[in-house]
């Protein structure tokens, strides 16, 4: 259960950031990576970081990653379940824009009683994912993540659809929209031309866009009808 106190409301969010860096990547996060994420000085995280581990949370020692164990990863993906939900939600009942959610739903994430959450997942028919592709948990902590690539780490000729576009930066969603790129577009990874000029992708009607690099760092392709990376 959500709890309204400061110190829980810092926790989860701690444990949100630290779940969410490793979601789509196999690098742990580190203390410093998690200070830049959080906005907060490196002597903050320090102290917040052994008050988890002391209450086994995560795994950490001194000059090394940051690891969740299973109890935080629990309780992370139970904030990532609210988030993602909520964000959902915003999008689909209020006509939020998709790059308007997030700052939102962080809010409302440590308002809503559970039983509220159950009925607003209910009312949207148990989405699998939110505005940006992101997995959303079941209620049961379960989840199935497709396998997928980095668009600039995507060899050149790779052919997939895209699966998730990352709202960490609201500008580069208003970039997407502007491009005319969605969650399930078929692409195809073409070379750039110039350089430094970004990744080059072919979409199904024959027309090649142009992204820049901090774009196509921000979205993820699989291939057509790739099989769920793993599952909790």
């Amino acid at each position: 259960p959500v709890n309204g106190t400061s110190t829980s409301i810092a926790i989860d969010d701690y444990l949100k950031v630290i779940y969410s860096h490793t979601e789509w990547q196999a690098e742990s996060i580190t203390p410093s990576q998690l200070a830049v994420r959080l906005g907060l000085a490196p002597s903050s995280v320090t102290e917040m970081v052994k008050k988890l581990a002391a209450a086994g949370l995560v795994d950490h020692r001194p000059y090394s990653a940051i690891r969740l164990t299973e109890q935080g990863e629990e309780r992370a993906v139970a904030m990532v379940r609210r988030h993602r939900l909520i964000e959902t939600w915003l999008v689909r009942v209020f006509d939020y824009g998709w790059d308007e959610v997030h700052d939102e739903a962080e809010v409302l994430e440590h308002a809503l009683s559970d039983r509220l959450l159950d009925a607003i997942d209910a009312q949207l028919g148990y989405p699998g994912r939110d505005p940006h592709g992101d997995v959303i948990p079941a209620a049961d902590g379960t989840l199935r993540r497709p396998a997928a690539v980095r668009l600039d780490e995507a060899p050149h000729g790779f052919e997939g659809v895209i699966v998730r576009i990352s709202d960490r930066d609201p500008d580069v969603l208003r970039v997407v929209d502007r491009l005319g790129l969605a969650l399930d577009d078929a692409v195809t990874v073409e070379p750039a031309d110039g350089v430094g000029a970004g990744v080059g992708v072919r979409r199904r009607g024959g027309s090649v866009v142009v992204l820049a690099p901090a774009v196509a760092g921000a979205l993820w392709i699989a291939p057509h009808n790739a099989t769920p990376a793993r599952s909790r």
